[in-house]
């Protein structure tokens, strides 16, 4: 070999060691990120095994609440003397009986509110029925003004002019109605006991029903006026009281032993308890 040949050699020695760095370089990096590999691997296992262990936990507490509440019901039933399938049976009957019972008030509901219709019927027919009862009182109003209009006065048997006179019971109405003075309507038999009537006493003495007269005592002021042989329908007037009040009485009818009639007296004349008023 020639002495230009030599530096080839001394050159291969470092080019060979640079290979060797760069393997082991390779396998340290290997080795680390098996290294790295593993550990990340033993971790995430290690999360699963306590998400694991977390769930099973869950899963443990929930049978035991299930259970627990299974037992209760036992319990419930038990302490109501009825096994599982009776207490459902008898929630379903009370679930029936609390729609019965809404049902009944929904009903008792609509009755009421069908009496509610029926009473403002009758209320409304009783507006009517009062409509038509005071159409009633004007018309009885405008027949009794229209009676009173119809009346005349007459001269007495003392020869002072006397108020409306009345010939019929409905005459004697309408004057009652006008309010102008007090009215006792009387009927006096031949022969019977003097009748009081306001402050005075009459008793029929004698009729001529033919001829349409009679005659009666007049007890008034302690003294007894005979009124004889008066004329039907004609005002027998008299004077009594302290005050002097005029009175009147009318006979409308004239049979054999009665005459029927009224007597008529001042309105602020005295009213005794005793006395006999129509």
């Amino acid at each position: 070999m020639s002495e230009g040949e030599q530096p080839n050699v001394y050159h291969a020695e470092p080019q060979s060691n640079i290979g060797k760095w760069i393997l082991i370089a390779l396998a340290v990096v290997y080795v680390g990120g098996s290294l790295f590999f593993i550990y990340d691997l033993h971790s995430k296992l290690g999360k699963v095994t306590q998400d694991q262990a977390a769930s099973q936990k869950q899963i443990g507490d929930l049978t035991k609440r299930m259970q627990s509440s299974e037992a209760d019901s036992e319990t419930l039933a038990h302490q109501l003397g009825m096994t599982k399938k009776e207490l459902a049976s008898r929630a379903d009957i009370l679930q029936h009986q609390q729609q019965a019972a809404s049902a009944r008030i929904a009903a008792q509901m609509e009755e009421e509110k069908q009496n509610v219709s029926a009473v403002a019927g009758e209320v409304g027919s009783v507006k009517t029925d009062v409509g038509g009862v005071k159409s009633d009182v004007a018309a009885t109003k405008a027949s009794l003004e229209a009676t009173v209009a119809q009346l005349q006065h007459t001269i007495g048997d003392l020869g002072v002019q006397s108020g409306l006179i009345a010939n019929t019971r409905s005459d004697l109405e309408a004057l009652k109605h006008k309010g102008d003075r007090q009215y006792y309507e009387f009927s006096l038999l031949k022969g019977a006991k003097p009748q009081a009537f306001s402050t005075v006493a009459l008793q029929l003495k004698k009729t001529d029903p033919k001829r349409g007269k009679y005659t009666l005592n007049v007890t008034a002021d302690d003294k007894t006026i005979e009124k004889k042989d008066r004329n039907q329908s004609e005002p027998v007037q008299f004077y009594t009281g302290r005050d002097h009040m005029l009175y009147e009485l009318v006979a409308w009818t004239v049979d054999k032993n009665k005459i029927t009639g009224y007597l008529s007296t001042p309105k602020n004349a005295p009213v005794p308890i005793s006395a006999t008023s129509q």
